[in-house]
């Protein structure tokens, strides 16, 4: 596209005489329609095969005319314009420039969806695309519109996914939804798998009231029934009925409780001044090169503190078959699993999207959040896990039998 000759737009702003920045726009917006316009009678021309004060030719048997205009009211970036859009007899005539504006105002529900995906409030969403295009929209029109994209929501939580996965990453966040009229607490159960190729992605979201076995025996049947063939490592908080779920879907995974939440829980009633050495007695356990050594550490931990902390200790020997599995590998992959920072991060960021929503009036409400919270974040996930080649040549020894690809 060329530019205006500065000659002429020299002697436009000279007859224009403009005193602000909204004389400006004004005058835009105006030049704007009037470019519309103009492009619109073009096409007419065309569509007519001939100009406006031209006859028709003798052999066309059949003409075709002008036939008026219609008023529209459009939306643009520079606020609502008023046109005229030209019709011909046989109404053959159909605009290709509103029909590139349409597009633009499905544009201007790509920003709406955006700006919800930020965690921003519908009224502040209105507030919002008022101030940018000058176009009055409701929250309830926020509200709509954001309830358009449930089909893509549901067609992404069912979309295939891969045939292995070597870790895979659950945890919960939860929120208060609205349920028979009344708000309740409600756990948003996150799934985040590292692929073969060492990249992250969101495997799903599933909303649930109450955690348990069955609960999760759901959600692992879910995954396998989009392809999810083998899990080598689950990596998890202490989730309720979990390891009982995954024997029953998966029953050659392993699964490693995370190290720091047990940390946490095991130590939540542990004196403050007690608090410095008992968990410096707990990091002997966790460092430790071998599994012999960390069950030797973990004796001694015994032996120190079970009278005065036996709910801590008992804790860590209650659940040491799943705290101690990541022993069972080199350091790399325990790095990896031993915590599940990995979903942590993603939560903390979904936390940061939802602080302006204290609530969601139903779970397709919360979903829709969470969706395009993952979409946004995902699309920032583009590097591999650290040194994943040397990871993924000792998983092909240690799971030869899986099926690596």
């Amino acid at each position: 596209m060329q530019p205006a000759p500065q000659e002429l737009l020299k002697q436009y702003v000279q007859s224009q005489h403009f005193t602000s920045t909204a004389d400006i726009m004004a005058a835009m917006k105006e030049m704007f329609r009037d470019v519309i316009q103009q492009v619109m009678e073009v096409e007419m021309d065309e569509e007519l095969g001939r100009e406006r004060c031209q006859r028709a030719a003798a052999e066309n048997s059949s003409p075709n005319y002008r036939n008026g205009y219609s008023q529209k009211t459009v939306k643009t970036q520079l606020g609502e314009i008023d046109i005229r859009v030209p019709r011909d007899r046989k109404g053959n005539y159909e605009p290709k420039i509103i029909e590139k504006y349409d597009r633009n105002a499905e544009g201007m529900e790509d920003k709406i969806l955006a700006l919800y995906a930020c965690g921003m409030s519908q009224r502040d969403i209105a507030e919002q695309i008022k101030s940018l295009y000058d176009v009055e929209i409701s929250p309830e029109l926020v509200s709509k519109i954001s309830e358009k994209i449930m089909p893509e929501v549901t067609a992404w939580q069912n979309r295939p996914l891969e045939p292995v996965y070597p870790f895979v990453f659950m945890d919960a966040i939860h929120y208060k939804v609205k349920e028979d009229h009344r708000y309740v607490t409600k756990a948003a159960y996150v799934v985040l798998g590292i692929s073969m190729d060492g990249r992250k992605d969101i495997l799903g979201v599933w909303i649930g009231a109450h955690e348990s076995s069955k609960f999760w025996l759901n959600v692992l049947n879910d995954l396998k029934s989009r392809g999810v063939l083998d899990v080598y490592l689950f990596c998890t908080d202490g989730l309720c009925g979990i390891m009982d779920a995954i024997r029953a879907v998966y029953p050659k995974s392993c699964l490693q409780r995370c190290i720091v939440h047990q940390i946490r829980s095991s130590t939540r009633y542990v004196s403050y001044k007690d608090i410095k050495k008992v968990v410096a007695d707990l990091k002997k356990i966790y460092t430790a090169v071998t599994l012999d050594e960390a069950e030797e550490n973990l004796r001694r931990f015994s032996d120190a503190w079970h009278r005065q902390y036996p709910s801590c200790v008992k804790s860590w020997e209650d659940n040491w078959e799943v705290l101690s599995t990541f022993f069972e590998y080199p350091p790399e992959i325990r790095k990896i699993i031993y915590t599940t920072n990995i979903i942590e991060g993603l939560n903390r960021q979904f936390r940061q999207i939802t602080k302006n929503k204290p609530s969601f009036t139903n779970d397709d409400s919360l979903r829709r959040m969470l969706y395009l919270a993952s979409q946004r974040i995902v699309k920032h996930w583009h590097a591999r896990c650290q040194n994943w080649d040397l990871v993924l040549s000792q998983l092909q020894i240690l799971f030869a039998d899986r099926g690596v690809g």
